[in-house]
């Protein structure tokens, strides 16, 4: 029913980072291609610059040199008003789910296309495709109190996979959810990579979880891309990364299931442009 994934196409040409007050890169001369398509797990340490490699994807950051082209654009001199058009060609996976507790499976996905202004029966047409994608169409009624972590993150994943998205952009999708869970989720993101052509991009911490599948995986260190291979057996120091960041929050949202504006941010989030984190771009 979801038609496949256009020629979406990610390149970073020389592209670093600091942010304003500081001296440190968070990203520092990276250059990286990622094909429509592909499979990529992002790995490193808290601090390593997995974060802000993420955000400046989904144009919450801005680098401080060099560009990143989306699909032939740079996201560099993208003006604020494209930004919530440009964020619907991606689904967004949080770590921490994101539903909105007082809504049920099915309007928690629906959201999405209601923020964006879908018709009605596209709606109905599209939750119901994305949650027999997820395996929840029987859960279709419960609420988010009533899911295992499992099952939430599979909420969010058809939220995500809703509006027909080209990439998905998960972020730590495991942290919050057991390890035979973790598998079924990566186990789902493959299954959409292999059968839609999405490109997946993947950021976590858990070397072992990854080693399970032949994928591409790129490793960041203090802002500079280390290793990027299909073998993660070679990573510099995996375990010590592992160790490193299992320990600390990896998520670059903090404590949203405790805020009480969560539905108002995920409805701004898609659907209006967010000023830049540092000097906001004219309108002109």
């Amino acid at each position: 029913m979801f038609s496949s994934a256009v020629n979406i196409m990610i390149d970073f040409i020389n592209v670093s980072k600091v942010y304003n007050g500081t001296d440190v890169k968070a990203l520092d001369d990276v250059n990286l291609h990622i094909d429509k398509g592909e499979f990529v797990f992002i790995v490193g340490s808290s601090g390593a610059g997995k974060s802000t490699f993420l955000k400046t994807i989904i144009r919450e950051e801005v680098p401080t040199s060099g560009e990143i082209i989306f699909d032939g654009e740079s996201l560099n001199l993208m003006k604020p008003r494209k930004v919530p058009y440009y964020r619907r060609k991606l689904g967004i996976v949080f770590q921490d789910f994101r539903l909105i507790q007082t809504k049920t499976v099915y309007d928690n996905v629906a959201f999405a296309m209601h923020v964006i202004g879908a018709p009605q029966k596209d709606i109905s047409r599209r939750v119901a495709y994305a949650l027999s994608l997820v395996g929840l169409s029987a859960k279709a009624k419960s609420y988010p109190n009533q899911l295992s972590g499992g099952e939430q993150q599979r909420v969010a994943l058809a939220r995500a996979l809703v509006n027909e998205a080209d990439v998905i952009i998960a972020d730590e999708p495991t942290g919050n959810i057991d390890p035979e869970m973790s598998k079924d989720i990566v186990d789902l993101l493959e299954q959409i990579n292999l059968n839609r052509g999405t490109t997946i991009i993947m950021v976590t911490h858990e070397v072992e979880l990854i080693s399970k599948y032949n994928k591409r995986v790129i490793e960041i260190k203090n802002g500079h891309i280390i290793s990027d291979t299909a073998h993660p057996e070679v990573f510099e120091n995996a375990e010590a990364a592992n160790e490193a960041a299992a320990n600390t929050p990896s998520g670059y949202y903090h404590a949203p299931t405790e805020d009480a504006e969560i539905e108002k941010f995920l409805m701004n989030y898609g659907n209006e442009a967010q000023p830049d984190s540092e000097t906001a771009q004219e309108d002109a």
